[in-house]
């Protein structure tokens, strides 16, 4: 079976939208858990998960946006699973660093990293498609 741009496109934004529920689902719980309708009422756990969910919004939806851009011009499907696999990975790390600690933490780290390498690799090659002769 031949797999499609579209198809692995699908695999990335799919895993990527569930990441991006979980953490939501832990942002409700920590407010059912200590009694916040409305911002993080100072208590840290509260303020860790909604970070988390937060920061997975402002990255995941750009880096989704350039692999479908990459998936349409049917750029190497290698790149595609490159770009995905670091964006869902970094995601899973930095969702579990920061749920774990406030602070500075490996999993927080690594996880920015390859969120920022997704992102970079993305953007780079839609570039290189854009201007691609031919």
């Amino acid at each position: 079976m031949l797999i499609t741009h579209m198809q692995v496109f699908a695999l990335y934004a799919g895993l990527s939208g569930l990441i991006v529920l979980i953490l939501a689902v832990l942002v409700s719980r920590a407010r059912r858990k200590y009694g916040v309708a409305l911002g993080e009422g100072g208590h840290p756990a509260l303020q860790q998960a909604v970070r988390a969910h937060g920061n997975a919004s402002e990255y995941v939806p750009i880096v989704l946006v350039l692999l479908l851009t990459l998936a349409s011009m049917k750029a190497s499907i290698w790149l595609i699973h490159l770009v995905g696999a670091m964006l869902v990975f970094g995601r899973i790390l930095h969702g579990i660093g920061l749920h774990q600690s406030a602070g500075l933490s490996v999993g927080r780290g690594l996880g920015m990293a390859l969120t920022w390498a997704a992102l970079l690799v993305a953007a780079a090659a839609c570039l290189f498609y854009a201007l691609k002769a031919g």
